[in-house]
């Protein structure tokens, strides 16, 4: 059986736990509320209206890519494909290619950014296979110019960084639905987990200045974890409402290591 991840792939260890996974959506956050295409997230009104439940839907097409068998996880990509082209067909435009490949960009990023805060560093060759991973779903999606590449890929995305980003009315208006929705005190984590995780380029556009406060309270998680009392910790992160998607971002362990 030909999995769309090898069984031993980092990619999979990456997004198999839950912790990781919202610390990779914490960063994208940021960058979805200032990418210059992200009018096209507010055309259907979802994100806006439920920035978390846009989240835990998008977490579950990720993750059924990563997860499945090759071709289950190849009609996932093309279902993906339509729910786009339906959007493009009422709006009667054209999403911009940038688009989709800041998206896979930002996967990258906070795959690596947020792994590495959360466990350790990444080798070259398991920063070269989350590239091909998030490649390969791009290259399914009939995305043009993908890097072949983590060194090309590094160079793209500075350059995205410098094009692809501005900060507007939507920018405004999304970390307002981010803070209606988190609460005041969840937002304030949610700042300084992007002040660790987001590129310098981000944290000028957002004016997330100052030092994190957060290495107190990653020791305080990691100790957590060895204790097997981090579900506590997780609630920190977002509100209780929301405690069944977050155990159901958590892969079995078993299913990561065979």
């Amino acid at each position: 059986m030909e999995y769309f991840t090898e069984q031993q792939s980092v990619v999979r260890k990456i997004w198999g736990r839950a912790d990781t996974v919202l610390f990779i959506f914490a960063g994208a956050a940021a960058e979805f509320a200032l990418n210059k295409a992200v009018d096209w997230l507010y055309f259907t009104g979802k994100l806006p209206a439920d920035p978390l439940g846009r989240l835990f839907a998008t977490v579950g097409y990720a993750r059924q890519i990563i997860f499945s068998e090759k071709e289950k996880a190849y009609s996932a990509i093309d279902k993906m494909s339509k729910i786009h082209s339906a959007v493009e067909a009422s709006r009667r435009m054209v999403i911009p290619d940038y688009a989709y490949r800041d998206v896979l960009f930002m996967l990258i990023h906070y795959s690596i950014a947020a792994f590495e805060m959360l466990e350790r560093k990444l080798t070259p060759p398991e920063k070269e296979e989350i590239v091909k991973v998030f490649c390969a779903v791009g290259r399914r999606m009939k995305i043009p110019g993908l890097p072949v590449g983590y060194i090309e890929w590094k160079a793209m995305h500075g350059v995205h960084l410098e094009n692809d980003l501005r900060k507007s009315q939507y920018t405004t208006g999304l970390y307002k639905q981010y803070r209606r929705s988190l609460g005041n005190i969840r937002y304030l984590v949610l700042l300084e987990v992007q002040k660790r995780l987001v590129p310098p380029r981000v944290k000028t556009l957002l004016q997330l200045n100052g030092v994190s406060l957060l290495s107190p309270a990653l020791f305080l998680y990691k100790a957590g974890r060895a204790l097997k009392v981090e579900w506590l910790l997780k609630l920190l992160l977002l509100p209780p409402a929301y405690i069944k998607q977050i155990k159901a971002l958590e892969y079995k362990t078993s299913a990561l290591e065979t």
